[in-house]
């Protein structure tokens, strides 16, 4: 693995890289609370193949982590990522909120997108129907809401990010997390501070419906999130946060989707079985 540091926009993110240039490039786009080195395990496996580029995300890690709750609109998020890319396209693979920017990538600048890859994570129009229709997603998001509120950063990350840890285990294996690992993320967590991750949320255009109140959502012009690159979804099927409702519908978006489902694994599927992830993407890609 190589480490360095790239100005993106006018502002500096840290990179790391696996694989040698002139392989395909695959750029892996983290989620919350992680940040690029949370990659580590999956990318040694496919980096025979693939030249494997993973970022601290904006906010994250050492990576440019502005305070301002408006600096973390999707479109510097997606922005900071087209920089990173360039001129020629990538494979994209996204896990979490990092598939917000991956979805938004294949969306909004499909130029740079030749083939989409996502592990438990949303498209945003399908989620966001889900979210409001306050059934089971719209109860299991209520976090959401939670992570809003101003003083959440300062609350999670008392006591040695105590209450992180919680949320991070919540009703799902963590058991990888451990050693080595858990305090190499804790030592992102601490050079960033949580306020730029969590602002991700505070951001956020996405409404939380109230258990059994549903929300009404305004027309949307559909066309504009559709993805026409080849498509691959990821799915631990013990997530907890995102439940199966979460991208229902998802090929209404996607006409080329292929969908793979791994029943032992939940939100945090890419730790818990990366050779099972990689061969599924090996297998995918031909």
């Amino acid at each position: 693995m190589r480490v360095t540091e790239k100005e993106l926009n006018g502002h500096t993110f840290t990179v790391r890289e696996w694989g040698v240039e002139g392989l395909p490039k695959m750029l892996l786009l983290h989620g919350f609370p992680e940040y690029g080195g949370a990659w580590n395990d999956l990318a040694l496996l496919l980096s025979d193949r693939f030249h494997c580029i993973a970022p601290d995300q904006r906010g994250y890690g050492a990576s440019y982590a502005p305070q301002e709750v408006e600096a973390y609109a999707m479109e510097a998020l997606v922005g900071d990522m087209a920089a990173l890319i360039g001129s020629e396209p990538v494979i994209v693979m996204g896990h979490d909120w990092g598939s917000a920017v991956a979805y938004g990538l294949a969306m909004f600048r499909p130029d740079l997108v030749s083939h989409l890859i996502v592990a438990n994570g949303v498209h945003p129009i399908v989620f966001q129907r889900a979210i409001a229709a306050g059934g089971a997603q719209s109860e299991a998001s209520q976090y959401i809401n939670k992570l809003r509120n101003p003083k959440s950063d300062a609350v999670l990350e008392a006591d040695d990010f105590s209450r992180l840890m919680d949320m991070f285990s919540s009703h799902m294996d963590t058991s990888w997390l451990t050693g080595d690992v858990l305090e190499a993320q804790k030592t992102a967590w601490r050079r960033s501070g949580l306020r730029g991750m969590i602002n991700w949320y505070r951001a956020s255009p996405l409404a939380v419906a109230d258990p059994g109140v549903p929300i009404d959502l305004p027309d949307m012009p559909l066309e504009r999130f559709m993805v026409y690159c080849p498509h691959l979804l990821i799915w631990g099927e013990g997530d907890t946060a995102l439940l199966p409702e979460a991208n229902a519908g998802l090929e209404e978006f996607v006409p080329d989707l292929t969908r793979v489902s791994i029943p032992d694994g939940d939100h945090w599927v890419l730790h818990q079985h990366p050779k099972r992830v990689a061969g599924l993407i090996r297998d995918w890609l031909g």
